[in-house]
């Protein structure tokens, strides 16, 4: 096959891996014929359904994102007791994409949206998504409210769930917020008005970093990998960039996962069935002890999470160029995380990443099924109604979610891959310098310095191991496959 030139062949490679994983790249007829009938965002009036549009809410994303799932806003308690309460407003999808309807039908089956290089296949259409039910800026929609009120030093002292009709006042991006916070940038000009949300988001981050600061002193895990996204200039791809953490994402990150948290435990006290969001506990942590003792570093022979997460802590310190490799592999041993069911009386299985033990996917109906089922969930639980899915479906779904969502990651990772290949082509016969990521029977594999970029080394492998530096000649590049193939120098 003629290698691939140009974004139209990865256009079509994504297309094709959507299909080889059983993906639905399209949205059925009968979908389309749905989404033209709704016109106007839902509404609904009701006693239940509290008005909150004056508060200061604003959402931070990607500076390209519009399928807007989450807005936030913080208060301090009046009591001087230095308490917050944060506000999380989540997208009322649920108000227009019914249990049963075909657009139903096609977010149940893919169970997620798909963002590759070339091209989004969101999992409602983009009418929906990223208008009727998104949040977007300076329009009314409805939500549901998860409400949190946060001590001082971070730890949760009270929540609640309940509806509300909200108002973004000002749609914010990650990178923007960010550099404000570390004092590196003004806030854009056309938010300069809207007053009071300097000290808003202020408020946010002083709270967000106390929360996360809890969460690592009771074990979550400290890591950070490399994500380079294709950076393209008149469909011709120029670079790959790292997607690096911020302060903002973290603000947003932290939000999140206490929502996530809260979500869990309101379905819990009202003795409805949840759909978890599991990571067990590690079959593989005796790897992840001789991974430590490799670099003089001692782990517990039974898995230990705040001892993995000291341990990462001072990996971080001492060799941080080698820490996203390090937590690469840690990931890997980690194993996936999965979807489970779970029902009044059982015991949960927990997070293990995150260090906590009840948590559920509920902040992003709009981009995944599994939040979806979640606000289903918590709707009839404060409606007094019996839960819309049976023990069996959800044990179904929970299955299907997880299956799917590793379809999702291969599809991703296929057209990364593709991608690199396409922007390696022209220097096939040029050196790099390269540090080891996977050393095994299937191959070793390097990553090499800029771009960030993974292939196998096809000769002169011999010896190598996870962590050894080494310099490679580029020996070929696969866009269709997806594969780079490096030789030892």
């Amino acid at each position: 096959m003629n290698p691939a030139s140009g974004t139209h062949d990865l256009i079509r490679i994504a297309r094709r891996t959507m299909v080889e994983r059983g993906m639905l790249p399209d949205f059925s007829p009968a979908a389309l014929a749905e989404t033209a009938v709704i016109k106007t965002a839902p509404t609904e009036s009701s006693a239940a359904i509290q008005d909150l549009r004056g508060l200061l809410w604003s959402s931070i994303d990607n500076d390209e994102s519009r399928d807007l799932d989450q807005i936030e806003v913080a208060q301090p308690l009046p009591d001087g007791s230095g308490a917050v309460k944060i506000l999380i407003g989540v997208a009322d999808v649920d108000a227009a994409v019914k249990k049963g309807t075909a657009l139903d039908e096609h977010a149940q089956h893919n169970t997620t949206s798909v963002y590759t290089a070339v091209e989004i296949f969101p999992m409602l259409p983009p009418k929906l998504s990223t208008d009727l039910t998104s949040l977007g800026e300076g329009v009314d929609r409805m939500a549901l409210i998860v409400e949190m009120v946060v001590a001082p030093d971070g730890a949760p002292i009270s929540s609640n769930v309940y509806r509300a009709i909200v108002r973004n006042h000002a749609k914010l991006a990650y990178n923007n917020v960010a550099a404000w916070l570390k004092n590196e940038a003004a806030l854009p000009a056309s938010f300069s008005g809207v007053h009071g949300l300097d000290e808003q988001l202020r408020l946010q981050d002083r709270v967000a970093q106390t929360m996360k600061d809890l969460r690592h002193q009771h074990g979550a895990l400290s890591l950070e990998t490399i994500e380079a996204k294709a950076v393209f200039d008149d469909g011709t791809i120029k670079d790959l960039r790292p997607e690096e953490k911020n302060r903002a994402k973290e603000l947003i990150e932290d939000f999140m996962i206490a929502a996530n948290g809260a979500t869990a435990n309101y379905l819990k006290a009202k003795g409805f069935p949840t759909l978890r969001r599991v990571v067990r506990s590690p079959e593989r942590w005796q790897r992840i002890v001789d991974l430590a003792a490799k670099l003089g570093e001692t782990l517990p022979a039974m898995p230990d999470v705040k001892a993995l997460e000291q341990f990462l802590t001072k990996r971080k310190a001492a060799d941080p160029l080698r820490f996203p490799d390090l937590s690469l592999s840690v990931i890997k041993l980690l194993g996936p995380g999965e979807y489970v069911a779970e029902f009044p009386g059982e015991s949960a299985t927990g997070h293990f990443s995150l260090a906590v033990k009840d948590y559920s996917h509920s902040t992003a109906p709009n981009r995944r099924f599994p939040d979806l089922i979640t606000q289903r969930l918590l709707k009839a639980a404060l409606s007094g109604q019996s839960p819309p899915y049976s023990n069996d479906e959800l044990k179904a779904l929970a299955a299907h979610c997880t299956l799917k969502e590793n379809d999702v990651n291969k599809v991703e990772r296929q057209v990364r891959k593709s991608a690199a290949a396409l922007l390696l082509q022209p220097r096939i016969g040029e050196k790099f310098d390269a540090i080891v990521t996977g050393a095994s029977p299937k191959g070793t594999f390097v990553r090499i310095v800029q771009p960030p970029v993974e292939g196998k080394v096809m000769h002169g492998f011999e010896g190598l191991d996870v962590g050894d530096r080494v310099q490679v000649k580029l020996v070929g590049a696969n866009v269709d496959r997806g594969l780079i193939d490096f030789d030892r120098i």
